[in-house]
This record gives C-alpha cells, structure tokens and sequence, in this order.
C-alpha cells in the first residue's frame, strides 16, 4: 500500500513562493506518474503539474512558468516548488501517484495567498 505524505504549505503574500513536498512510502513507484492537483472551494480537484516516470513534466495553463515539479528518487519524494503566487491560487493542494491502474493521493495541504 502506497503511503503519501503531504508537507508545506501555508500562508504567503501575492508574488511570494512556496514549496510543497510529498514523502512517498510503501511501495515501489519508480515507473509511476506522479502529480499535484489542487481544489479551491466550490470547485472540482484540478490537475496542477504531472511528472511521468521518464522525466517528462506538464503544467496547467495557469501555472505554466511559476511551478515547477520534481522528484527525489533516492528519498522517495516528490515536491512543487510555486513561485509568483496569486490570489487564485488558493486552494488544498493534493499530490497524487498513479501507479498500475491504481491511484493514491496525499492528505492535502492548505495555500493561502493573499494580495
């Protein structure tokens, strides 16, 4: 059973940045496909940022330039690194693993941005 845990987060004022991590733990995720989604209140979980297995990342229009993702593979870890942060990106924000047709997700973080 894969583990995710979340860490990171918090409050920061508009232009600021943070730095979200997520320690994975109980299984091998090597050739799996990592993401960070996101959900503001009222709204659906969106997908932020996916790295694949081979390296390869993808970005929301909306974050394009500002985020950035990686991994740690030795440390099992995966983190969102957010820059320039706008009011609009507050939200919980999730990381995710998908690996052989299944999908486990972190326990959330709050980002707070204020202008």
């Amino acid at each position: 059973q894969v583990h995710l845990r979340q860490s990171g987060g918090g409050l920061v004022q508009a232009g600021g940045s943070l730095r979200l991590s997520c320690a994975i733990s109980g299984g091998n995720v090597a050739h799996a496909t990592l993401a960070w989604y996101r959900q503001a209140p009222g709204n659906q979980r969106d997908l932020v940022a996916n790295m694949s297995s081979d390296g390869s990342a993808n970005y929301a229009d909306s974050v394009k330039g500002r985020f950035g993702v990686s991994r740690d593979w030795p440390r099992n870890s995966v983190f969102l690194q957010m820059d320039s942060l706008e009011p609009e990106d507050t939200a919980v924000y999730y990381c995710n693993v998908q690996t052989r047709g299944r999908s486990f997700w972190g326990q959330g973080t709050q980002v707070t941005v204020v202008s």
